[in-house]
């Protein structure tokens, strides 16, 4: 995400991605990746903490708190965000659902 290398990008994102974003679009993988090529999206900082961890089977619930720095249609941005990231393993894990959410 840091470096919006949207290749690998690509193998971490299920192809039925649903990413309910910051301001509450839905947006898909291609969106997404599309917002990390054509630099929509650039995160200049990314500081992670309450990193939680829940595998039940073939599925992982990763929560976070994150501190981001970067832009967003080009609106620079300091901010505050939790994400959710629901991981499920098909051949490899790939993210399937997201969210993140602002915090103020």
């Amino acid at each position: 995400m840091l470096q919006s290398d949207v290749h690998v990008l690509d193998e971490l994102l299920g192809p039925k991605l649903i990413f309910t974003n910051h301001l509450g679009k839905i947006m898909t993988k291609k969106d997404d990746l599309e917002a990390h090529q054509s630099g929509m999206l650039s995160i200049e900082v990314l500081t992670l903490t309450e990193l939680q961890v829940q595998v039940i089977g073939e599925v992982a619930i990763v929560t976070a708190q994150a501190h981001l720095v970067g832009s967003y249609a080009g609106n620079k941005s300091e901010a505050d965000f939790r994400f959710t990231r629901v991981w499920a393993f098909s051949e490899t894990w790939r993210v399937i659902v997201a969210h993140s959410t602002l915090v103020t």
